[in-house]
């Protein structure tokens, strides 16, 4: 396994502060939606049930899956606060 799948979602509070939630790490991808179907179920979850893409959609509240290389750096150029 050289691969994982990290599951968050994330809702706004007061229009601005994000609620981001770690909801669990998956080793496929089949994993986590099946996750993100036990969720919706959920209360909260249930009134925030999309997949959030910000690229495509502009929407930025829901589940976010990300999938993520072991032991390999993230950010590794720093970063810059604007």
């Amino acid at each position: 396994m050289n691969r994982v799948f990290v599951l968050q979602h994330l809702h706004l509070l007061n229009g601005d502060e994000e609620d981001v939630k770690m909801l669990g790490v998956y080793s496929t991808r089949e994993s986590a939606l099946a996750a993100i179907e036990r969720f919706r179920k959920l209360p909260g979850f249930r009134e925030q049930p999309q997949m959030a893409c910000s690229r495509a959609t502009g929407a930025s509240e829901g589940f976010h899956l990300d999938e993520h290389e072991l032991d390999q750096d993230s950010w590794s150029e720093g970063f810059e606060t604007v």
